[in-house]
């Protein structure tokens, strides 16, 4: 098993319940943790046999930026379930970081994980 990490992923999007944050972008910051088997690549040395990080990748920055969630909970279930509705993967975590949401304070974010049963 491997674990593939995608760090710092910056995406704008409407998340928040506030009068303001329901028209005005925001940024959300994603660190991604996904497992996955990758046996059969490092045999072949073949990119068809690899999970593509890049294909992901593109999937969670056009799904969030297209989403307006009240909850940033919410927001990062749904990413986290995204990435699980892909057979391979047996394990991930998602943790989404709103910057400047809380004053005084750099962030807040908010981590789920699941494993597949």
């Amino acid at each position: 098993m491997a674990i593939i990490r995608i760090k710092n992923l910056v995406v704008r999007t409407i998340i928040g319940f506030n009068p303001e944050e329901r028209v005005n972008l925001q940024d959300v910051i994603l660190n991604v943790e996904i497992e996955v088997s990758v046996a059969s690549a490092v045999m072949t040395d073949q990119p068809m046999d690899i999970y593509d990080y890049k294909s992901i990748t593109k999937r969670i920055i056009s799904f969030v930026s297209e989403s307006q969630y009240n909850l940033l909970e919410k927001l990062t279930y749904e990413v986290l379930q995204m990435i699980l509705s892909d057979k391979r993967v047996t394990w991930a975590k998602v943790e989404m970081d709103k910057p400047h949401a809380l004053r005084y304070s750099e962030s807040v974010s908010v981590e789920l994980e699941e494993r597949r049963s």
